[in-house]
């Protein structure tokens, strides 16, 4: 948890989490070669400029190196979650907040980090940074470049990163819980592409296989809902690029949609969503595990209205949060049977 700042120009000293914790995360090292000071596995950033700053300013949080100790705030972030409502990430915080146990220190409480802003909010809870994305590939790509960089001026040493958020399904029912496999764009390719000084510049989009199956395992018999592993879809819109006929255009047919999104059944896909090939294309960059955990609120494949009441959305989109909780408390070695 985080201290209230009193003056703009503070100096964050403190870190406020206590909780000592071991690395076990799905890689190729054994246990006993990883250590706290062991640089390999410290986040690494591949543009120079960056060592050239006096001040970096991340300015969608509000933060700057010349002000914050990041690594006296973050130094011990284990994994980063981002979602796109500002509300679900405050209440994803709070979620893990008890389910990890974290204590607050007397006279701390829960606080965004980036309350002088509304673009984003940032929550960290021990090991955990919770943050809001907003929506889409563009703004998701923002706060990245600048979580990124957060983790790198802390020294945060092994970090994984999560996607949890909301989608449509296709061929599943609405409230499954959908693993990334891999995640495609539009026209079926795991690859971003980004024009940069007038040129299209092509990034692998890729997630951790290993992290995406045992996300997976991470379902209970006892839930009741399924969770499962297939392909995400990410588009540039939620209408036409969606093919969904109900924006304020569309220059096809239904029986085009229909075809669309059976081939992309066929070829394994099994959500549709607008953040995912942007969030595995810069995570991959930066040499980052991720995942993406996603909901379903319908079947594109009976219709394209999201009409569910409410209250029953409200449940469904904690899925995604307890499955990554219990993954954390599993690596934290916390007993999962609370979950």
């Amino acid at each position: 948890m985080e201290l209230e700042v009193p003056k703009e120009n503070s100096v964050i000293r403190k870190s406020l989490s206590t909780r000592s914790l071991e690395c076990r995360c799905p890689c190729t090292c054994s246990e006993n070669e990883k250590t706290e000071d062991d640089d390999r596995f410290a986040v690494k950033l591949t543009n120079p400029n960056l060592e050239l700053l006096e001040d970096d300013c991340l300015y969608h949080f509000t933060l700057s190196t010349a002000i914050h100790d990041f690594g006296a705030m973050f130094g011990d972030v284990k994994f980063v979650c981002i979602g796109g409502s500002a509300k679900r990430m405050k209440k994803f915080a709070q979620y893990i907040h008890k389910e990890l146990d974290i204590d607050i220190p007397a006279g701390c409480k829960l606080q965004n980090i980036a309350h002088r802003t509304d673009r984003y909010v940032l929550y960290k809870c021990g090991p955990v940074i919770s943050c809001s994305h907003g929506m889409g590939i563009p703004s998701v790509s923002i706060m990245l470049h600048e979580v990124l960089k957060l983790v790198y001026y802390a020294k945060c040493k092994d970090v994984t990163f999560f996607r949890i958020g909301t989608c449509g399904g296709i061929g599943l029912e609405p409230g499954t819980v959908v693993v990334s496999d891999k995640v495609v764009d539009g026209r079926f390719r795991s690859v971003l592409e980004i024009p940069i000084l007038g040129k299209v510049v092509s990034r692998p989009s890729f997630l951790n296989p290993q992290l995406a199956n045992d996300l997976t395992k991470c379902s209970k018999p006892t839930d009741s809902y399924k969770v499962v592993s297939g392909t995400t879809m990410c588009t540039l819109d939620f209408y036409e690029g969606q093919a969904r006929l109900d924006g304020a255009f569309c220059d096809y047919t239904e029986n085009d949609k229909m075809e669309y999104l059976q081939n992309a059944y066929a070829q394994g896909i099994r959500n549709i969503e607008m953040e995912s090939l942007c969030f595995a294309a810069m995570c991959h960059h930066a040499g980052i595990k991720s995942a993406v955990v996603c909901v379903t609120l319908l079947d594109r494949l009976k219709g394209d209205q999201v009409n569910t009441p409410h209250e029953i959305m409200e449940e469904w989109q904690d899925r995604p949060q307890t499955i990554v909780a219990r993954y954390m408390r599993k690596m934290l070695q916390i007993d999962v049977q609370t979950i």
